[in-house]
């Protein structure tokens, strides 16, 4: 399983973190696999989402809104993972998202979102029974990078609030056949917003909107080999407090934002090409408290840099030169 880890490289999952109705957040790279990068290798590569929505939950209540028609957004974005040991990965994401709605006077939002940060490492990788038992840690930081607005969702980027993120993940592998668990809590800074009072369940007379935090468990299950990958992907988001959005009024940042998602997701490694690989895959929202019941596919081009031939090419010639 070792050396399978070594040979793949790291892809970005699917999953749809914090949806508000219709935003794609990058929720990252690879910070939800249990596959890590060699040592002085780094992968990076584009990634390209698109989602969309025409119903979602109010509350508890599901339906449509002809003043929004169809809610869609497409996220680019350029991804890396550097491996510091084989222990310990550094990850990174900059995703770019723009945001429409087909109907009604809303126009159109784009920019810069956030940038995401994570140190992973893997602690323990040991055989058990009929295969090999893997646990990781994660930790994040996510960060905006633009002036973006927060308070004008749907439509809007992103929440603007800066994230801590603390992740335990296990993974066990069998052959090619592999299960993967983990579960996220996630700390939320409070975001300032243009105007001096809002209303959640009650008046609040400031600019500050504190803001919830979020827990997430996040199941995979599938193939993984040499060749690649393919997986079928499970996640549960809840926001840790707010208020649901009021009948026929605008979501708002600090609102409760839960989701039940599934998708598939796969990865070729490009045998012709070493070091090359393609992803792609497609989710779908189930259910949710708040949120749009969004469709969302993906794809991408990923390749590894492998700067410890580098090193043992240099280290060669000096042995030749003296």
């Amino acid at each position: 399983m070792k050396k399978i880890k070594e040979k793949i490289c790291q892809w970005r999952s699917i999953a749809i973190f914090c949806l508000i109705l219709t935003q794609c957040s990058l929720s990252a790279q690879t910070d939800l696999d249990a596959i890590m990068m060699s040592k002085n290798n780094f992968c990076t590569g584009l990634m390209y989402q698109h989602g969309s929505w025409n119903n979602y939950w109010e509350g508890t209540l599901k339906r449509d809104n002809q003043n929004l028609g169809t809610v869609s957004n497409n996220m680019y974005a350029v991804m890396g993972n550097y491996g510091i040991s084989g222990k310990l990965n550094l990850l990174f994401g900059l995703p770019y998202v723009n945001t429409k709605a087909s109907a009604g006077t809303l126009h159109s939002m784009n920019g810069l979102q956030d940038l995401p940060l994570w140190v992973k490492w893997m602690p323990f990788e040991k055989r058990v029974g009929p295969g090999t038992l893997s646990l990781y840690g994660i930790g994040g930081l996510s960060i905006p990078v633009s002036n973006y607005i927060a308070d004008y969702l749907p439509l809007s980027i992103g929440l603007k609030s800066t994230n801590f993120s603390l992740r335990g993940m296990v993974d066990y592998q069998i052959g090619s056949i592999f299960a993967t668990l983990s579960g996220t809590y996630v700390v939320r800074n409070n975001v300032t917003i243009d105007r001096s009072s809002y209303y959640t369940d009650q008046l609040i007379l400031s600019n500050e909107v504190e803001m919830p935090n979020v827990a997430t468990i996040n199941f995979r299950f599938g193939y993984r080999s040499s060749l690649g990958i393919a997986e079928l992907v499970l996640n549960q988001s809840n926001t840790l407090g707010g208020f649901d959005i009021t009948r026929n009024n605008m979501p708002f940042p600090s609102n409760q934002m839960n989701a039940t998602t599934a998708g598939l997701a796969f990865k070729y490694n490009v045998s012709a090409v070493e070091g090359l690989s393609l992803i792609g895959g497609t989710n779908f929202t189930i259910a949710g408290r708040n949120v749009g019941q969004t469709n969302s596919f993906n794809g991408g081009l990923f390749y590894i840099l492998d700067f410890s031939k580098k090193e043992k090419t240099s280290s060669s010639d000096k042995s030749t030169t003296n």
